[in-house]
């Protein structure tokens, strides 16, 4: 006859094995989760919705921000199975800090920083040596991503001193968090002049392209992606290789960017 501390035995087997069979379907059905640059939202929701598409697995969760705050919440031990920096030197960072797979990195894209207003602007400006912006600036401000840490911040002040004009606006610059807040901020009304990546400008309809900066006033803008170490999804390298294939490329270039494709170390 079965005791009844046997019974309890038996049922308490039983719920730990249905716990771990509970267990073993939630990491296996765990969502990608992505770290993005901000400027790549448009493009990378496209690309993801392909994917999705073609293998039939969940949306991936994506997470836009600028590059330097994604590049800290890894850091600071956020889950992530693949981080996409908008530049070179937050992925470097990462590589520093052992927080990415160094033989999964890629340089997948490349983009320009352009001078854009609201869509109605007459704004007229020449981005040549000498520049100044104080006059269709007025007592309005600059957009910017962060100058010390944002990517397109960062490239927009390089140019701006390259071309001479960064000492008359440098007072005059509203630094936002990542670029599309930048943009944003233009799109509003709110600043009449913003540097943003050229991409960027093609997704708002609320703003225009005033001028596109000289490719040698600043640094490539190049865009590196990578598996993160502690990736934890089977689909990240898999992702990845879609993102290099003909159907993301297509979903990249439609929006301005420039497809590159190299490995880091032919970059």
């Amino acid at each position: 006859m079965t005791s009844r501390r046997q019974v309890l035995g038996f049922a308490t087997a039983f719920l730990m094995g249905m716990a771990s069979l509970s267990g073993a379907a939630q990491a296996q059905s765990k969502e990608l989760v992505i770290f993005a640059a901000a400027s790549l939202k448009n493009a990378l929701d496209e690309a993801a919705a392909g994917w999705v598409k073609e293998s039939g697995k969940p949306a991936p969760k994506i997470s836009y921000a600028a590059s330097n705050a994604l590049a800290k919440q890894l850091e600071q031990g956020a889950p992530a199975d693949i981080f996409m920096s908008a530049d070179l030197d937050w992925m470097d960072y990462a590589a520093s800090k052992n927080l990415i797979k160094p033989d999964t990195r890629v340089s997948l894209l490349a983009n320009r920083i352009a001078l854009v207003a609201a869509k109605d602007s007459a704004a007229k400006i020449d981005l040549k040596s000498g520049v100044d912006l104080t006059g269709v600036l007025g007592s309005g401000r600059l957009a910017m991503g962060n100058v010390d840490s944002v990517p397109a911040g960062k490239y927009g002040k390089a140019a701006l001193e390259k071309l001479g004009g960064w000492d008359k606006v440098k007072d005059k610059v509203a630094q936002a968090d990542n670029v599309r807040a930048a943009l944003l901020l233009v799109s509003r009304g709110e600043a009449p002049l913003g540097i943003v990546y050229t991409t960027d400008a093609a997704a708002d309809p609320q703003v225009k392209v005033v001028a596109t900066f000289p490719e040698d006033s600043h640094p490539p803008i190049v865009y590196p992606v990578a598996v993160t170490k502690d990736a934890t999804n089977a689909d990240a390298q898999a992702f990845l290789t879609y993102l290099r294939g003909p159907a993301a490329k297509a979903a990249f270039e439609k929006q301005g960017f420039t497809v590159l494709n190299k490995p880091a170390s032919s970059s």
